[in-house]
């Protein structure tokens, strides 16, 4: 095995750069070049075809077949005209990656004749295999059948991967009996309800609103290593992650990778990213080295928040295969390597509506001074109450590596929100009294907008711990992990925000039928709401341990693991909160509960397996070898009648390494046997708890000694690849 690492490194001292660059295109001109955008509808559809998918976009009414038709007719035209000769239906399901089945357009008519055909009932649904698919229960192996269904809003695209190219048409996924099994569904409803309990509330300052959209901008972590490299690394191949390497002598503590120079191997797949990115319209803005060595960030412009959420599903495709191209390897793991920076997505989340505002941005007057303030306070008050919810949105496997290690938030969900703005949430709170009086109402005149510049200077030097910070127009929720679908975050913070405007509006209508003034009322709840999420509110370090126990008398959670912080799923609370909301039944809830209960376990035995392998048959036989060869030493050196002062030092590195030996063979032989009890453990959360406490419990261990192991043996004996390596050599 340790050729592999040195004909990893001999091939990478010959790899020929790819070059890749713009060939002086403007992003615009590519931009959208491979996406069924309204442009390109007013082109290839009828004015009756095009207003009927308008519309449907646009309020979410239904299309009916014959416009289906025509729709779909002029999709092949237009996809035909681009070489595509297949379509598929593109949708999320709750494996964590895309997934899709391609169907070519031709068929065979009775008479014999060949023909290109691609009909309405074609585009709005097909039948993919929903038991082969996690389903919770939902559906079983005998009632397999599940549904793909169209998704007007999210406009069709171009995939081009090698020489073929294929229609991709978003869709939903649901099971035979309409129960969601993606995470689009979802998201959609949540976006739908979201929608009009904000439009209510705006009601009550503009009645010209409409629609009310949550946009999402997500900023995407990504670490890029040597193909070759990896390819010698079974840990990185198998788990996305490094599950033993020593840290090297130079990590990420000078600080210089940061912002700096990108190399040029990463900065030509750079390029080459962004092109494919651009063709599917992921309107990416930024580029530039993160904290770590190896590390890479990018980010795009903000969208609709259903749009954002395939955008960046696609670009995670589109990154691993562009990578391909390049002879490298993206690792999208939240922590890919011990002891540097793991890799977040940073959700920033805001609302807006059809008239061109920012409800999340303070404005230029008393009334829309107060707007902002509403909708600032209702966030917190959701957050507050729903804080729970929150961290089982982004649990995982792999998140619980990076939460609350090297700039990562911690698994203490808590909000941020600057000096100035605690200090306007402190002077309503302690000015608006019982009742009003005249004078009193010069709090509906605060002039927040005057304090903007001195609010935006604050957030630049944000607070880079928080989980959940106000960043001057939008709240950044930074715990999410660089790996996830951003759907499942985003339904839980629409759905809990959608919750807490219904309750306002309840209470200020209650206030307003017993007399007071619209203003007035809306003061006094947003006072009560400010008062009550006092706790969770929180300024400073939440590294620091003094936060965890501050946080603890607060009486705020700190979920450390996957299996205790998805209980938050099934609490009786959570299951009234999606009901309630239309989102998801009580069973669909249970049945998600279990797809993720399952997939930590899977993830969890997966690296233990691995582990296991790594251990026995590459690094204990190099250990061993390496042993053999002191021990050839020490015979010799006795055999010519030297004194035992002249072998004293290898008799004791014998003695170190053999302890390491032992040490990881007792750990994998008790790893194995608590993967055995494990799984014949009937219940899934029972078993999870088993796996993050009985079989995760050696893994440190394991990687102690191996780690050891790797400084005391012969570099040309190591089989894996160093950190060294992976981190620096591309």
């Amino acid at each position: 095995m340790s050729s592999l690492r040195h004909q990893a490194l001999n091939e990478l001292a010959k790899e020929e750069k790819n070059i890749s660059h713009y060939n002086g295109k403007k992003i615009s001109a590519m931009f959208n070049s491979n996406v069924f955008t309204g442009r390109t509808m007013r082109e290839y559809l009828s004015d009756e075809a095009y207003k009927s998918l308008m519309s449907s976009i646009k309020s979410g009414s239904k299309i009916d077949r014959r416009m289906a038709d025509q729709i779909a007719s002029g999709m092949k035209a237009w996809s035909e005209e681009r070489g595509v000769t297949h379509y598929t239906h593109w949708f999320q399901p709750l494996t964590g990656t895309t997934a899709e089945k391609h169907d070519s357009f031709f068929t065979i008519k009775s008479d014999g004749a060949t023909i290109e055909l691609f009909d309405g009932d074609a585009l709005i649904q097909q039948e993919p295999d929903a038991s082969s698919f996690p389903n919770g229960g939902i559906r079983a192996t005998f009632e397999a059948r599940g549904y793909t269904a169209w998704d007007p809003s999210s406009p069709a695209f171009i995939m081009e991967s090698g020489h073929g190219k294929t229609l991709c048409i978003p869709t939903i996924f649901i099971a035979y009996n309409g129960e969601s099994l993606d995470y689009k569904a979802p998201l959609l409803k949540s976006i739908a309800a979201l929608d009009k309990a904000a439009v209510d509330v705006c009601h009550y300052f503009d009645k010209n609103v409409t629609k009310v959209t949550a946009t999402l901008g997500w900023e995407q972590e990504y670490f890029v290593v040597d193909e070759t490299l990896a390819n010698a690394r079974p840990d990185l191949v198998m788990c996305g992650r490094t599950l033993v390497g020593h840290a090297p002598a130079k990590g990420q503590q000078l600080e210089d990778h940061y912002f700096g120079s990108i190399p040029e191997r990463t900065y030509a797949f750079m390029q080459d990213f962004e092109q494919e990115s651009y063709k599917l319209g992921i309107p990416l803005r930024t580029r530039h080295n993160e904290v770590a060595p190896g590390q890479f960030e990018c980010a795009p412009m903000f969208e609709e928040c259903n749009i954002a959420v395939d955008h960046n599903s696609l670009l995670m495709d589109v990154m691993a295969k562009v990578a391909k191209r390049h002879k490298l390897k993206v690792l999208l793991h939240e922590k890919p390597f011990a002891g540097v920076n793991g890799s977040g997505k940073h959700n920033n989340w805001s609302l807006a509506t059809d008239t061109g505002v920012n409800l999340l941005s303070p404005g230029k007057t008393p009334r829309t001074n107060l707007m902002f303030l509403t909708f600032f306070v209702n966030t917190i008050k959701a957050v507050h109450e729903h804080a729970d919810l929150l961290r089982a949105a982004i649990a995982s496997a792999n998140n619980d590596h990076r939460l609350g290690a090297n700039e990562a938030p911690p698994a203490i969900i808590s909000v941020y929100i600057g000096k100035y703005l605690t200090e306007v949430l402190n002077e309503v709170e302690t000015r608006v009294k019982d009742k009003f009086s005249e004078q009193d109402e010069v709090i509906l005149k605060l002039d927040i907008h005057k304090q903007i510049p001195e609010l935006l200077m604050d957030n630049t030097d944000r607070n880079r711990t928080s989980p959940f910070a106000f960043t001057g127009n939008k709240f950044e929720f930074r715990a999410v992990g660089s790996s996830a679908n951003c759907g499942s975050p985003m339904t839980v913070l629409n759905t809990i925000m959608t919750n807490t405007l219904k309750e306002f509006k309840r209470e200020v209508d209650a206030l307003i039928e017993k007399g007071e003034k619209k203003e007035i009322a809306i003061m006094h709840v947003l006072r009560d709401y400010i008062s009550k999420s006092r706790n969770i509110l929180f300024e400073g370090d939440n590294y620091s341990d003094e936060w965890a126990e501050e946080a603890k008398r607060r009486g705020l959670n700190n979920f450390k693991t996957t299996p205790e912080a998805l209980e938050a799923y099934v609490t009786e609370k959570a299951k009234q909160l999606f009901f309630d909301n239309g989102i998801y039944s009580k069973r669909e809830l249970e049945a998600r509960h279990e797809i993720m209960l399952e997939d930590y376990v899977k993830k969890v035995q997966i690296e233990a397996r691995i582990l296991g392998y790594m251990a026995t048959n590459h690094i204990l036989p190099a250990a061993v070898n390496y042993q053999n060869v002191l021990l050839n030493n020490v015979k010799g050196l006795k055999e010519v009648g030297l004194g035992e002062e002249t072998y004293a030092a290898q008799l004791n590195l014998l003695k170190v390494i053999s302890g390491h030996i032992q040490k990881i063979n007792d750990n994998v032989e008790a790893m194995i046997e608590a993967r055995k009890r494990a799984n014949n453990e009937p219940d899934m959360h029972k078993r999870a708890d088993m796996y993050c406490k009985e079989v995760k419990a050696h893994f440190d261990e394991i990687r102690y000694h191996a780690d050891k192991l790797e400084l005391l043996v012969d570099d040309t004996t190591w089989p894996l690849p160093k950190y060294r390596e992976l981190l620096y050599l591309r």
